[in-house]
C-alpha cells in the first residue's frame, strides 16, 4: 500500500506556481481539474435546468446513429479510466500518494462525468425555440479548455519534475498517460465541432418540414459553429489567396506575411523599450544611453502605430501591398462566376430569382476578401500575440502572470464566442424585419398608381410604420445584446488587469521587480486587449462571410448546359420533320415558344431528335448552332443602354451605318431620329422608356443586323399596330428571302402565304399543310380561323358603330323654322 504523504511533493507548496524551470505539478494538477469541474458542473447544471424546464424529448427517428458519437463516449470514458490508472500506479507502483493526486482524480472524474451527462442530455433533449444545431457552447468550451490545459505541459519542458526526460519508469508511465489525455481531448474537441450524435439540421425544421419563414440555408448558416468544416473552408479560400501564375503577386503575398510576422515582434519590443525608459529614468543613466533608448522606442512606435499595429507604418505598408492581391481575388472570383452563370442552362435561370443570384455573387465576392483579411490579418495575429504573451510572461516574469493571461484570454474568447452565438438569433430577426420593411416600401412605390386609385396612402403609411416598429424592436434586442457582450468583455479584461497589476505591484514592493516591469505589464496587457475588443465583430463577420462564401460556391457546383427535356413528359410532340419555311400556330400554352427554345438547345430532347439540314443539332456545339440562328422573341427585353448599342448587340462589330440600315429595315429609323438624343437615347431598365412596339422593332433590327441563316420570329409583330405590322412584314419578307424562317403567330391572317403551317394543340402537332389545305380539312386550324374571323367582324362592327355615333354627335343643330 502507498504511504499518504503531504499535499504537495517535497518542500513545495500549493502557492508555489513556478519551480525548477517549470510549473509545479501540485499547482497544475490542482488548478486544471478545479477549473474544468467548475465549467462542467456550474454551467452544466444551468443547462440541465433550462432543458428540463423548457426542453422536449427528441424523437428517436431524428437522432442519428453515428459511430463517431460512440467514439465521443469512448474517449470520455478513456479519460476517466486513465485518471484511475494514474492513481493505481502511484499507489501500487511507487508506493507514494500525495494529496493533490487524490484531488486530481476526484475532481477530474466528477468533471468528465458531468461532461458525459451533458453530451447525453443534448442527444436526448432539445429546446424547440432554438434553431441552432450542434453542441452547446458549454461543451465546446469545456473540451477546448481541457485540450488547452494539456498543452500547458509544454511550458515545463526543461523541468525535472515533469516526464519529458523519461529517465525512469514513473516518468515513462506519466508520459504515456499524458499522450492519452492529449489525444483524447484533441479528438473530443474536433468531433465536438462536427457534433456527429446530433441532427445536422435544426430540430424545429425536422419536425415541421412545411416551415419556410426563413430559408434553411440561412438558418443553419447563421447558427452553426463558425469553425465547423474550417479546414474545408480554408481550402476553398487558398486558390484565391495564392495567385497562381503571377510571380509578382506571389511575392507580394510572401512579403505581406513577412510584415505580419514583423508586427508580432514589434508588439513585443515596444513594451520592453518602454520599460527600459522608465528604469533608466529611475536609475539615472547617462543621456546618451537614455536618448538611444527613447529613439528606439519612438521608432518602434512609428512602425507599430497607435494601438497594436492598427495604423503604423508596417500595417499601412502591408495594406498597400495587399491591394493588388485583393484586386486579383475580386477579379478572379467575379470573372469565373460570371462565366459560369452564363454557361448554366435556361432551366436553371428560369428557376432562380435574378436578385437572389446577384446577391449571392456580390456577397460571395466581398466575403472572400473579408475572410482573407480578418482571418489572416486579425484572428491569427491576435491568437499569436496571446501565445507569445503567455510564453514571455512565464519566462521573464512568473508563471502566475502567464496563468493570469491564459485564463483571461481563454475566458474572454470563450465568453465572446458563446454570447455571439447566442445573439445571432437577434441579428437574424433584425435582418428579416429590415427586409420586410424595405419590401413593403418597394412594393408600395412600385404600385404607386394603384395606391392612388384607391386612396390608400394612409393605409400604406401605416403598414410601413408597423414594419419599422417591428424592426426597431429587433434592433433594440440586437443593441442590448451587444451592450451585454461589451460589458462582459470589459469585466473580464478589467479583472485580468486588476489581478496582474496587483501581483506586479506586490513584487515591486518586495524588490523582486522594478517599476519598469509594472509599466511593461500594464502596457503589454492593454496592447494585447486592444484587438480583442473587436474579436466579437471579427467572429460575427467571419461567420456571415463563411455563409455567403458557401452560398456562392454552391453556384459553382451547378451543372452547366444543356438541360434535357423529355418529349414524353409534359409536352410530348409527335414526330415531325420540318424542312421548309413554316408558320407555327396554336392557342396559348400549346408549346409554340418551347419549340423555339429546343431549336436554340436551351433544352435537349431525350426522345427523338431535331435536325437542321439533316444534321442532329444535339451533335453541334451550342455556340456554333446559335451563331446561325436569329430570333425575335415574344417578350423583348433590352439592355439598359443606348438604342445604338442594343441594335448593335446582333453583331457587335457592326458599324453605325449598318446599325442604321438595320433600323430602317425594321421601320424604326424615323422614330429613333425623332428622339432628342437619336440613336444615343437610353432605353432604361429592360427598355421601359420605349413602347412595346418600339422595343419589338429594336429586337427585329438586332436580328436583321445579325443576318442569320435561320430566323425565328416568336410573335414578332404582336405588339404593333396594323399599319406598322404591314410595313415590318414587308421588311421581314425581304430579309427572310433565301433563309429558313420559322414564325410563331396567334393572328392567322399573317400565315396565309406560308409554305407550311404546323398547328399545335396540347403540345402536339395535330395538323400541317398550307392555308387552303387546312381550311378544307375543317379541323383545328379551320375552327381557329372561323373564330378569329368572327372576332374581327365583331370588332369592325363595333368600330363602325362608334364612328357613326361620333358623327351624329358632331352634326350641327338645325337652324330652319317649321311652317
Amino acid at each position: 500500500m502507498a504511504n499518504l504523504e503531504g499535499y504537495c511533493e517535497g518542500n513545495t507548496s500549493l502557492s508555489e506556481v513556478w519551480t525548477q524551470q517549470g510549473l509545479s505539478p501540485c499547482f497544475y494538477f490542482t488548478l486544471v481539474p478545479t477549473v474544468l469541474l467548475s465549467v462542467s458542473f456550474v454551467f452544466g447544471t444551468l443547462q440541465c435546468a433550462c432543458y428540463n424546464a423548457y426542453g422536449t424529448t427528441m424523437e428517436p427517428k431524428y437522432v442519428p446513429h453515428s459511430r463517431l458519437y460512440l467514439m465521443q463516449l469512448l474517449f470520455s470514458l478513456l479519460l476517466i479510466l486513465q485518471f484511475g490508472t494514474y492513481i493505481l500506479w502511484q499507489t501500487f507502483g511507487l508506493g507514494v500518494l500525495h494529496g493533490y493526486m487524490i484531488v486530481y482524480f476526484c475532481l477530474s472524474v466528477i468533471g468528465w462525468t458531468c461532461a458525459i451527462a451533458l453530451l447525453h442530455l443534448e442527444r436526448t433533449k432539445v429546446l424547440l425555440q432554438d434553431r441552432t444545431h450542434g453542441h452547446s457552447a458549454i461543451l465546446l468550451f469545456f473540451w477546448a479548455l481541457a485540450f488547452a490545459a494539456e498543452n500547458l505541459a509544454f511550458i515545463s519542458w526543461g523541468s525535472p519534475l515533469w516526464w519529458w526526460s523519461m529517465d525512469n519508469t514513473d516518468q515513462k508511465v506519466q508520459f504515456g498517460l499524458w499522450l492519452v489525455r492529449y489525444s483524447c481531448t484533441f479528438l473530443l474537441f474536433t468531433l465536438g465541432l462536427k457534433a456527429p450524435g446530433l441532427p445536422q439540421r435544426p430540430y424545429m425544421l425536422l419536425i415541421n418540414e412545411d416551415e419556410r419563414d426563413i430559408e434553411y440555408s440561412e438558418v443553419c448558416g447563421m447558427n452553426q459553429s463558425t469553425w465547423k468544416d474550417f479546414r474545408k473552408k480554408i481550402q476553398l479560400l487558398l486558390p484565391y489567396m495564392w495567385p497562381q501564375g503571377n510571380m509578382l503577386l506571389q511575392g507580394l503575398v510572401l512579403l505581406c506575411l513577412l510584415l505580419l510576422g514583423a508586427e508580432r515582434a514589434i508588439n513585443v519590443f515596444v513594451p520592453i523599450y518602454y520599460k527600459n525608459i522608465v528604469n533608466e529614468l529611475s536609475t539615472g543613466v547617462g543621456w546618451k544611453t537614455l536618448s538611444l533608448t527613447v529613439c528606439m522606442y519612438a521608432f518602434l512606435k512609428f512602425l507599430q502605430g497607435g494601438g497594436a499595429g492598427s495604423s503604423g507604418f508596417v500595417n499601412n505598408l502591408r495594406s498597400f501591398l495587399w491591394i493588388r492581391v485583393q484586386q486579383f481575388t475580386n477579379r478572379e472570383v467575379q470573372i469565373r462566376l460570371f462565366a459560369h452563370l452564363h454557361s448554366l442552362s435556361l432551366r436553371w435561370h428560369l428557376g432562380r430569382k435574378t436578385g437572389e443570384v446577384l446577391r449571392s455573387v456580390d456577397r460571395g465576392t466581398s466575403s472572400i476578401n473579408s475572410l482573407l483579411s480578418y482571418i489572416v490579418f486579425s484572428i491569427f495575429p491576435t491568437i499569436a500575440d496571446i501565445i507569445i504573451a503567455i510564453i514571455y510572461f512565464i519566462s521573464n516574469f512568473s508563471a502566475w502572470f502567464g496563468l493570469i493571461v491564459f485564463l483571461c484570454m481563454a475566458l474572454y474568447l470563450g465568453m465572446t464566442i458563446a454570447i455571439t452565438e447566442w445573439r445571432t438569433k437577434y441579428r437574424r430577426e433584425m435582418n428579416t424585419r429590415d427586409n420586410e420593411a424595405k419590401s413593403k416600401a418597394v412594393d408600395s412605390l412600385l404600385n404607386f398608381e394603384t395606391v392612388k386609385y384607391y386612396n390608400a396612402e394612409g393605409y400604406e403609411v401605416n403598414r410601413f410604420n408597423d414594419a419599422i416598429l417591428k424592426y426597431q424592436v429587433a434592433e433594440w434586442k440586437t443593441g442590448a445584446s451587444l451592450a451585454f457582450l461589451n460589458q462582459t468583455q470589459n469585466l473580464v479584461i478589467g479583472s485580468g488587469l486588476l489581478a496582474g497589476s496587483l501581483l506586479c505591484a506586490y513584487f515591486v514592493t518586495e524588490n523582486k521587480f522594478q517599476v519598469g516591469d509594472y509599466v511593461l505589464f500594464g502596457t503589454y496587457i492593454i496592447q494585447l486587449y486592444a484587438p480583442l475588443n473587436w474579436f466579437g465583430t471579427y467572429y460575427r463577420i467571419i461567420q456571415s462571410s463563411f455563409i455567403d462564401m458557401e452560398n456562392m460556391f454552391e453556384l459553382f457546383k451547378e451543372d452547366q448546359e444543356v438541360s434535357v427535356m423529355g418529349l414524353s413528359r409534359k409536352q410530348p410532340w409527335d414526330e415531325a420533320s420540318v424542312m421548309v419555311t413554316v408558320f407555327q400556330v396554336g392557342p396559348s400554352g400549346s408549346g409554340k415558344s418551347t419549340i423555339i427554345r429546343l431549336l436554340f438547345r436551351f433544352y435537349d430532347v431525350c426522345g427523338g431528335c431535331i435536325k437542321i439540314d439533316g444534321q442532329d443539332i444535339s451533335k453541334v456545339k451550342q455556340v456554333s448552332l446559335r451563331s446561325h440562328i436569329g430570333v425575335v422573341p415574344q417578350d423583348t427585353v433590352l439592355f439598359n443602354d443606348s438604342i445604338r448599342n442594343n441594335v448593335r448587340y446582333g453583331r457587335v462589330s457592326a458599324s453605325d451605318d449598318e446599325v442604321e440600315e438595320a433600323s430602317r429595315a425594321a421601320d424604326i429609323h424615323e422614330q429613333i431620329v425623332s428622339f432628342p438624343d437619336g440613336y444615343d437615347t437610353q432605353v432604361g431598365e429592360r427598355g421601359l422608356k420605349l413602347s412595346g412596339g418600339e422595343k419589338q422593332r429594336v429586337a427585329i433590327a438586332r436580328t436583321i443586323l445579325k443576318a442569320p441563316q435561320i430566323i425565328l420570329l416568336d410573335e414578332a409583330t404582336s405588339a404593333l399596330d396594323t399599319q406598322t405590322e404591314r410595313n415590318i412584314q414587308a421588311s421581314l419578307a425581304k430579309v427572310c428571302t433565301g433563309r429558313t424562317t420559322i414564325v410563331v403567330a396567334h393572328r392567322l391572317s399573317t400565315v396565309i402565304n406560308a409554305d407550311q403551317i404546323l398547328v399545335l394543340q396540347d403540345g402536339r402537332f395535330v395538323e400541317r399543310g398550307r392555308h387552303d389545305e387546312l381550311l378544307a380539312k375543317g379541323g383545328v386550324y379551320s375552327g381557329m380561323w372561323m373564330k378569329q374571323q368572327e372576332v374581327d367582324a365583331t370588332d369592325s362592327a363595333s368600330d363602325s358603330e362608334i364612328k357613326d355615333r361620333s358623327s351624329e354627335k358632331l352634326q350641327p343643330p338645325s337652324s330652319g323654322r317649321g311652317d
